[in-house]
C-alpha cells in the first residue's frame, strides 16, 4: 500500500499547485487591473481619470509618472535602463523612456518596458462597443463586458452590462434536480442547488462562494439576484419606426 501523506507533504503539494496557478495566470492580467488602466488624480486639477502622461482634463504632467507596463514609480539603480543611472533611484521624468500610442500612458526606461509594451498593450483596440469613443476620447477607464466581453468605456459600463444580462429561462430550480438553486451562475445562466455546486474540477477556496461547476465562473446566492428573461433590445431602424409611429399618434391627438 502507499505511503500515507504528511501533512507537511500536502501543503508543499498544494504550495507548488498555487504556485503553478499564478505562473499561469500571470501573462493573463484583467483590463482593470493592468497598470496602463489604472486609476490616477491629477496633482493640479484634482480630478480621477485613467493613467495618463498628461491629464485629459488640464494637459499638465504629473509629479510621479506610473509606467504603463511594471507600474513602477521609482526606478531603482540596478535595473535593466536603457539609461545608466549607476547609484542614483530615478523617479519623475528622469526615469521615462517613451509614451504608449494605444493607452497614453508613460512608459520607464527599462528594457524590458520600452520592448514589450507597445506589441502587448491591452488597450490596442479598446474602443467603447456603446459609443465608440477610444482611449484617447475619454477621460475614464476602460473595462470589459462580463457577458460579450467587448470593451466599455466608464461611462456605459454599467447600462451595458444590464442590457446584456439575460437569462435563458425564467426559472430558478437546479439545473440536475428538481429543488430550488441557491447558487447562480451568470456566465451560464444556471441555478444550482448546495449539492450540485460541489465540483471535482474547480477548487472552492475558503470564505467565498462555490464556482460554478460548468465553467468555473463565481456564484452568487439566487435570492440576491433579480433577473429576467426579457429582452428589450431593438434595432436602430426598429427603434426609429417606434418614435415616427408614437409622433404622429401623438400629433393626431393634438
Amino acid at each position: 500500500m502507499p505511503k500515507k501523506k504528511t501533512g507537511a507533504r500536502k501543503k508543499a503539494e498544494s504550495r507548488k499547485e498555487r504556485e503553478k496557478q499564478i505562473r499561469a495566470n500571470r501573462e493573463h492580467v484583467d483590463v482593470a487591473k493592468h497598470p496602463c488602466n489604472s486609476n490616477m488624480e491629477c496633482d493640479k486639477c484634482q480630478r480621477k481619470q485613467k493613467n495618463r502622461a498628461f491629464c485629459y482634463f488640464c494637459n499638465s504632467v504629473q509629479k510621479l509618472p506610473i509606467c504603463a507596463q511594471c507600474g513602477k514609480t521609482k526606478c531603482m539603480k540596478s535595473s535593466d535602463c536603457v539609461i545608466k543611472h549607476p547609484g542614483v533611484h530615478s523617479t519623475g521624468m528622469a526615469m521615462v523612456g517613451a509614451v504608449c500610442d494605444f493607452c497614453e500612458a508613460w512608459v520607464c526606461h527599462g528594457r524590458k518596458c520600452l520592448s514589450t509594451h507597445a506589441c502587448a498593450c491591452p488597450l490596442t483596440d479598446a474602443d467603447c462597443i456603446e459609443c465608440d469613443r477610444s482611449v484617447w476620447d475619454h477621460g475614464g477607464r476602460i473595462f470589459r463586458c462580463s457577458f460579450c466581453q467587448n470593451f466599455l468605456c466608464e461611462d456605459d459600463q454599467f447600462e451595458h452590462q444590464a442590457s446584456c444580462q439575460v437569462l435563458q429561462a425564467e426559472t430558478f430550480k437546479c439545473v440536475s434536480c428538481n429543488r430550488l438553486g441557491q447558487h447562480s451562475c451568470l456566465r451560464c445562466k444556471a441555478c444550482y442547488c448546495d449539492d450540485h455546486a460541489k465540483s471535482k474540477v474547480f477548487k472552492q477556496e475558503k470564505g467565498k462562494a462555490p464556482p460554478c461547476p460548468k465553467c468555473g465562473h463565481e456564484t452568487q446566492e439566487t435570492k440576491d439576484l433579480s433577473m429576467s428573461s426579457e429582452s428589450h433590445l431593438m434595432s436602430k431602424t426598429a427603434l426609429f419606426s417606434h418614435i415616427h409611429t408614437t409622433l404622429q399618434k401623438v400629433s393626431e391627438v393634438l
